[in-house]
């Protein structure tokens, strides 16, 4: 008899939780004027007037949406985690604005959307939208990106960049994974405190080449940090998923070599971090 009135009452109990827990609000789409076109992103914000710092998710190459949402599972995830800290979440629609598909295995002649030019007109596009709302707090917009969304990032920061006058500037930047030989050659330097993820084994970007370009850069640039995570692949920070070579697949959502999967340690890690980094 215990027992069940035990059970009885965690059940009540659950389900009271369940109905008085708020879901998180649903994205809405907005457009962003462009210097050529309409820039479609989707805003996910906190109830009520702000103003809220606000963080601009740049997706990767396989794009924001998914088969039937607009936001894929991965991306709604940090949004979410964004929302319970305070943070509104703008996430651009680089691909689906330029009615491309995915772009990680665009080859020869195939419709490119560069990281370093258009991916870094969408990133200013933006941030000017965003000094426009009164909801945003101006001097707390930062930037976070993963795999090619970092990249285009990287570019974004650079000081080169800050003559395109929207002030105030970013406050911060964080870089899943991105790919960082080119920036390195170039001798890559950052005007906001810059923040990036890698796991040691990423075989799709490359690990020393990050760690070459955040060293090269001290004494020269804003606050540039590198975590390395010992034994996680590409994408260690996305959930329930198991690690696995690519196989060989026409799925162009998938970059076309190495390996994906959770690493629920540097994922749990990674994600006091960004949240620690955004606070600063």
């Amino acid at each position: 008899m215990r027992l069940f009135l035990a059970i009885t009452f965690l059940t009540l109990f659950a389900v009271a939780w369940a109905a008085d827990a708020a879901p998180f609000p649903a994205p809405h789409q907005v457009d962003i004027p462009l210097a050529s076109g309409t820039l479609h992103a989707q805003l996910y914000k906190p109830d009520g007037d702000g103003p809220f710092p606000v963080v601009i998710g740049l997706h990767g190459c396989g794009g924001l949406a998914g088969q039937s949402e607009p936001v894929q599972q991965r991306y709604r995830d940090w949004a979410e985690q964004l929302l319970e800290d305070g943070n509104a979440v703008l996430l651009p629609d680089s691909y689906g604005s330029r009615e491309v598909g995915p772009q990680c295995r665009v080859k020869g002649k195939e419709r490119h959307v560069l990281a370093r030019r258009e991916r870094v007109a969408d990133i200013m596009a933006s941030r000017q939208w965003l000094v426009q709302q009164p909801w945003a707090a101006r001097n707390r917009i930062s930037l976070l990106g993963w795999a090619n969304g970092a990249s285009a990032l990287l570019w974004a920061v650079r000081p080169q960049l800050s003559s395109r006058k929207v002030e105030p500037d970013f406050r911060s930047a964080i870089a899943f994974y991105p790919d960082c030989r080119i920036s390195s050659g170039l001798g890559w330097s950052a005007r906001v405190p810059t923040l990036l993820l890698i796991g040691a084994r990423d075989d799709v970007s490359s690990p020393p080449a990050c760690r070459q370009m955040v060293d090269g850069a001290r004494g020269r640039s804003a606050l540039a940090r590198i975590v390395v995570y010992p034994g996680a692949y590409h994408d260690f920070d996305r959930a329930n998923l198991p690690p696995h070579t690519i196989a060989e697949t026409s799925d162009a959502t998938l970059p076309d070599r190495g390996h994906l999967g959770t690493d629920p340690e540097a994922r749990a890690d990674s994600q006091k971090r960004v949240a620690e980094w955004l606070k600063r």
